[in-house]
């Protein structure tokens, strides 16, 4: 007879980490949950649920209490609202913030008589530290996030883990906050301004799309802005470190676990970055008119940046990783394969299928 597999809930599973994620879960029964079924062949249960209504949270406990899962991953969170296409900040905030409440929710209520999931996983991001940190911060220092919603949103989700984690009954609860993710399927606003793809949704960007037209880097005058420094944390590796919790036997010694991610070795200057990109730099005379211009191509919809991300691309934001090394012990190498040199260099070959099994060990190097 068949042993039966262990049932891993994802939520958010037909985002990029989600199908990152899915092959390394084969010997899981994956339930994936989201607003669309996934592009992938691979074997998943998936069941339409949106999280940003409130009846969701008695959906997924009635779904928890049947499938018995071991472990729950919520991805669900919306980061780019012109890729989503969801513009309205209320909407955004109830997917958000008020989703990963009632995910918690449910599991509170689904352990209250029986200890049925025993892992919570909840990526935070760098961005809830803010725009401007003074040193390489450790997962003590005090939350900041400001001007961008998303980054406003992963701040107050990263609070409402923070708040309900000693609640949910006989279940750990892991908060990740992961630097930019980078990768070949990946897209985000930092990697967008690195690769200069016109993301918009005017017919203008597309148009310069299929002329294969990049937009210029632009950084205001001053040596601080070529010199800030990025880390980066390939997507894949990610995926590895959410598998790797699954699977983690070692008892865990308190009930919320929070660890900083990002790649290995040393962080890159925004200025090696616009080398390693192929970029043309564009230096505009101060943050305002940086704003600005952002501002205009945003409204044209020529770009997805943006405006209220300015901050996060003038300012300097470094995690320490300690805690992660220490946490994943003589794993720390085969979890985390990628520098972080090696990670945004990956972001810039041929895009390929996020169905397709993560990418085998980079070359190693040391920067």
């Amino acid at each position: 007879m068949e042993e039966e597999k262990p049932r891993v809930v994802v939520t958010g599973i037909a985002g990029n980490l989600g199908l990152r994620l899915l092959p390394l879960l084969a010997n899981c029964e994956v339930i994936g949950l989201d607003l669309n079924p996934p592009q992938t062949s691979l074997a998943l249960r998936f069941q339409r649920m949106d999280i940003g209504l409130e009846e969701s949270c008695r959906e997924l406990f009635l779904l928890l209490r049947e499938a018995r899962p071991v472990a729950v991953i919520h991805l669900a969170f919306v980061l780019d609202p012109v890729r989503t296409g969801v513009l309205d900040l209320d909407r955004m905030w109830q997917i958000n913030v008020a989703g990963t409440a009632r995910v918690m929710e449910a599991i509170t209520e689904a352990n209250r008589d029986d200890a049925i999931v025993g892992r919570f996983i909840f990526p935070s991001s760098v961005a809830a530290y803010g725009p401007d940190l003074p040193e390489a911060v450790s997962e003590d220092f005090p939350l900041g996030a400001r001007t961008l919603p998303y980054a406003i949103h992963k701040m107050e989700a990263d609070k409402v883990v923070q708040q309900r984690a000693p609640a949910l009954r006989n279940c750990s609860v892991f908060m990740l906050r992961p630097h930019i993710f980078a990768g070949a399927s990946v897209q985000n606003y930092m990697l967008g301004a690195f690769r200069g793809t016109p993301n918009g949704r005017a017919r203008r960007a597309s148009r310069m799309r299929d002329q294969g037209k990049r937009l210029p880097c632009m950084l205001p005058y001053g040596e601080q802005y070529l010199a800030n420094r990025l880390q980066f944390v390939h997507v894949d590796d990610m995926a590895r470190l959410l598998t790797h919790i699954v699977h983690r036997t070692e008892p865990e010694s308190q009930r919320l676990t929070v660890l900083n991610v990002a790649g290995r070795g040393e962080p890159l200057s925004f200025a090696r970055c616009i080398e390693m990109a192929g970029a043309k730099l564009k230096r505009v005379p101060g943050k305002w008119s940086f704003r600005l211009i952002l501002q205009l191509l945003w409204k044209l919809g020529i770009s997805a940046i943006p405006p209220d991300a300015m901050p996060y691309m003038t300012g300097e934001y470094i995690m320490n990783t300690n805690r992660l090394r220490k946490f994943l012990g003589e794993d720390y190498e085969n979890v985390i394969r990628y520098t972080i040199a090696d990670a945004f260099a990956d972001s810039f070959v041929a895009s390929v299928p996020v169905s397709t099994q993560p990418s085998p060990l980079p070359s190693r190097h040391s920067y």
